[in-house]
């Protein structure tokens, strides 16, 4: 069993994708990051830097992981799945997973600051980092004009890394018009059974009983 702590953010859509895909049986623990729960003391001895997603591994004796991208990597070599065997093909699937996490996952976070939650429109900011993300997106349309998925032939951790984010460049306030390759590339993923749940989680009724139970359980992990 896996202990999922997470919230409804890309970052947090990338890993209950991936553990729906793998089959991997685990439990969600909703952190409302609204009230700063991904800061409370119990939580930074998961994970220090206070943020989500993390996920706990009770077969590797309870072993804590934290990160987006080294999650999926984690979660790639436990289950064999995903990644490719081979030197070339691992290191194909990690660029694309580096891509995500070093570009479009931070570009487009600033993007939604400045567009959406500001207090102050600032026209500069925006701009700049809207042209960023169009760029970006753009790369990943001419990758995808040329192969089915981001890694090539087969899908792979590195689209699940990036698919949450890409599909919602409407929220950061860029267009992906004239960008065919990346729109089939979304829309095919879109369409895949494990992402759909995997989109589902945290459910909203997560919100209820779970304060409780999520300390409780964090506190027998850290024992």
């Amino acid at each position: 069993m896996i202990d999922l702590y997470t919230s409804e953010t890309p970052n947090g859509w990338k890993v209950s994708i991936a553990l729906e895909e793998m089959e991997l049986p685990y439990e969600v623990h909703h952190l409302r990051l609204s009230k700063q729960e991904q800061k409370a003391d119990w939580y930074l001895k998961l994970n220090p830097n206070g943020r989500i997603p993390t996920i706990v591994d009770s077969e590797a004796n309870n072993f804590a992981v934290f990160e987006s991208g080294a999650i999926l990597l984690y979660l790639a070599e436990k289950t064999k799945t995903f990644m490719p065997r081979t030197r070339k093909g691992k290191s194909i699937v990690t660029q694309w997973l580096m891509f995500q996490m070093g570009g479009i996952g931070p570009m487009m976070g600033q993007a939604n600051v400045f567009y959406r939650y500001a207090p102050e429109k600032i026209p500069y900011a925006i701009d700049r980092y809207q042209r960023e993300v169009r760029r970006l997106l753009e790369v990943l349309d001419r990758r995808l004009s040329k192969v089915e998925y981001l890694a090539g032939k087969e899908y792979s951790i590195a689209d699940m890394a990036t698919w949450p984010w890409a599909r919602g460049h409407d929220w950061s306030g860029v267009s992906i018009d004239g960008l065919d390759s990346l729109k089939r590339w979304i829309e095919a993923i879109r369409a895949r059974p494990a992402v759909i749940r995997g989109m589902a989680v945290p459910k909203p009724d997560d919100m209820g009983e779970r304060d409780q139970k999520t300390i409780d359980a964090a506190r027998k992990i850290l024992v």
